[in-house]
């Protein structure tokens, strides 16, 4: 929730004051509210301190692919995203294997954790406002003052590119969110074990971090994107919707051939938004904030929609993954629309 209230925010902040003062700041709060839910006693505590924790999160991405585009637009941008995506999936993948079965014993319980990691938070922003400099160019704040509000908004909002690759990742981030969400839950339905189950996420988790890097490469050296992006899109699609019908061996398959190319795909889909003629980097993070706030809407609707279709007497029910890859199928439609970027650039 806290996602649609400050992604976009987020973004035009990075445009107008440089992404240092807004990323120090941003971690530095979710540093504070990330620990506090340690303090918390009850639900409504908890949900609270999570829900400014979540403010101050969402504000980062936009802003750290702000810095991105400042310091390496050109022929390194792509790879300099990748390495920003394989970073969140290496923070994703450590954190979920080490947080309750390694630190909460080490530390002596949850409360523990979440101080250790509010504290992370804390010194990162503080590394932020220390060792980082402002750069002088396009589109940082120390060069023009940065881009007035309105302005951001005018030139963003009137973007087609931004909102149909918005409207790509919608259905991408819908059928994935979807399908992960709910698929361990339907595998455990089948008799499958809760190791096995979980391990098919795991490894959608995990290759999906390896993957990243080799995909950017390629986009950069061919100077491609949309030839890289499609068959990623088909994939998806037709794999996700096929995962019910297939047996055990061919599901690991599947979600190999699914999970490989997610991390990358959204590093190449935000660098062609990025990369977009009227957006450049002045813009931005604007650019940035409006197409992750369209594709948070992806994922909010698809997991509940899905999950209303499985059925209580039929556990195998294909339903929820067909419209999980119905959403795949229309962010395939969205992008043929979108123009490809990597040529057009100097």
């Amino acid at each position: 929730m806290a996602a649609f209230f400050v992604v976009l925010i987020g973004g035009l902040l990075a445009d107008r004051y440089w992404a240092r003062r807004v990323i120090g700041i941003a971690c530095l709060m979710a540093g504070l509210f990330g620990a506090m839910r340690g303090l918390s006693g009850d639900f409504i505590s908890l949900a609270v301190t999570t829900f400014f924790f979540g403010l101050f999160l969402w504000i980062i991405p936009a802003s750290i692919l702000k810095t991105t585009a400042t310091w390496f637009y050109g022929r390194n941008f792509v790879i300099a995203n990748g390495v920003v995506a394989a970073g969140m999936g290496v923070g994703f993948t450590v954190g979920s294997m080490i947080s309750a079965t390694v630190l909460s014993p080490l530390l002596g319980g949850w409360e523990n954790v979440l101080f250790l990691y509010g504290a992370i938070s804390i010194i990162i922003g503080l590394l932020w406002f220390i060792t980082v400099r402002e750069p002088e160019g396009p589109g940082s704040a120390g060069s023009e003052g940065g881009v007035p509000f309105r302005q951001s908004i005018s030139r963003v909002f009137r973007s087609k590119s931004i909102w149909l690759i918005g409207l790509t990742l919608l259905g991408y981030t819908a059928c994935i969110q979807g399908m992960t969400g709910y698929f361990p839950t339907y595998l455990r339905n089948l008799g499958w074990t809760t190791a096995g189950a979980d391990g098919t996420l795991a490894i959608f988790t995990g290759v999906s971090t390896l993957g990243v890097i080799p995909l950017t490469l390629l986009a950069q050296r061919f100077s491609l994107r949309k030839a890289i992006i499609f068959p990623i899109l088909f994939i998806t699609a037709v794999g996700v919707a096929l995962l019910p019908l297939v047996g055990s061996a061919m599901v690991w398959v599947l979600m190999i051939l699914i999970g490989v190319a997610r991390d990358g795909f959204m590093a190449i889909c935000l660098t062609m938004g990025m990369e977009t003629k009227e957006i450049g980097v002045v813009y931005a993070g604007t650019a940035v904030g409006l197409v992750q706030t369209i594709f948070n809407l992806g994922s909010s609707i698809a997991p509940p929609l899905g999950n209303s279709l499985a059925s209580p007497t039929n556990p195998a029910s294909p339903f929820p993954f067909f419209l999980w890859g119905a959403f795949g199928l229309l962010a395939l439609v969205a992008f043929v629309f979108v123009k490809e970027t990597a040529r057009k650039r100097k």
